[in-house]
């Protein structure tokens, strides 16, 4: 019998965790009764009973694994070291909002069974804000034009993952790993199914400005270096129309040296200009930096503090109703 890995990331999920388990566990008993299961929560330290409630459900249930991170470390780093611990035949990633359609677990499946080994979520619509949904649409939209690999467009890690491809990525040794752009540029051939994404069900979203700007960065730095390279030419314009200007400024002083005042506004114009331009490149190349320093250090994923269910048999433990 075929063992499916779930994944499931959490932060302060306390409302989700429990239903989350519920519908899973009942698509696995209604649709997908040939298979086996696990569920591996990983909680990136959550500060309410989100930790409690997993705890319940690894007693209730052995297919019910938990990892408990010592802290926060990042929306990134938590998930994919969630797939690496999974023993199934493939690796399923779900988000704890409900924000990723469950009904699309047997679809995965079965496109799997199909001889896909990546079979990913693509958003086609969403019912979160329409602004967000719009800049988010721009950013993928300028990154896959800046970028010399293939980009997905409105691709969250939501998808199945084969065992092989789980093989590839324990063998990446990368300490900031981007899903997203991994399995564009190293994974097997995908197949992508659409669909529409739900509102966040309870509790609210951890992300925020900078956390979505750290996201955009990574992305950034892993995948494009049109950045660098428009500041190598835009550095080479800008010297070369300075240059022809002070010529023509110096022609006209001499042959209007008594007439022609120099000014001081272009001259400041030029300065602030100059200068805003090279503190934004300098911020970008800050931003290359910090990446190569961070993947020097060969920082380990994340620090687990505690591990629930790792070391017993798939024995069902589970009772019908689960009281909290």
């Amino acid at each position: 019998m075929k063992k499916i890995s779930i994944i499931i990331p959490t932060y302060n999920e306390e409302e989700n965790v429990i239903p989350l388990y519920t519908e899973i566990t009942n698509i696995f008993k209604s649709t997908l009764t040939n298979y086996d299961y696990e569920i591996v929560f990983i909680d990136n330290k959550s500060h309410d009973s989100t930790r409690n409630k997993i705890s319940i459900l690894c007693h209730k249930n052995s297919k019910v694994k938990a990892i408990f991170n010592a802290r926060n470390f990042g929306q990134f780093n938590s998930p994919f070291h969630g797939i690496l611990q999974s023993t199934g035949d493939c690796t399923i990633l779900i988000c704890a909002d409900f924000q990723d359609p469950l009904d699309l677990i047997p679809k995965f499946i079965k496109e799997w069974e199909n001889g896909y080994k990546i079979v990913i979520g693509v958003k086609s619509s969403s019912r979160e804000s329409k602004l967000i949904y719009f800049l988010r649409s721009c950013y993928y939209k300028l990154i896959k034009k800046m970028s010399n690999i293939e980009q997905i467009e409105h691709f969250t890690g939501f998808g199945l993952y084969d065992r092989e491809f789980v093989e590839i990525l324990r063998n990446l040794n990368d300490p900031t790993p981007f899903l997203r752009g991994i399995v564009a540029e190293l994974g097997f051939e995908r197949k992508e199914i659409e669909y529409t994404q739900e509102k966040r069900r309870s509790g609210k979203t951890s992300n925020n400005f900078f956390k979505l700007y750290d996201a955009s960065m990574l992305s950034f730095t892993s995948y494009t270096k049109t950045a660098m390279r428009f500041a190598t030419f835009l550095g080479f314009t800008i010297a070369f129309f300075s240059f022809v200007l002070a010529i023509i400024y110096f022609i006209l002083k001499l042959l209007y040296w008594d007439t022609f005042p120099a000014g001081t506004i272009p001259l400041i114009i030029s300065i602030f200009f100059l200068s805003a331009v090279q503190l934004l490149f300098t911020g970008i190349l800050g931003e290359y930096i910090l990446s190569i320093n961070i993947r020097t250090m060969k920082r380990p994923l994340v620090v687990e503090e505690k591990r629930i269910n790792f070391d017993v048999l798939n024995e069902s433990f589970e009772e019908d109703k689960i009281i909290v």
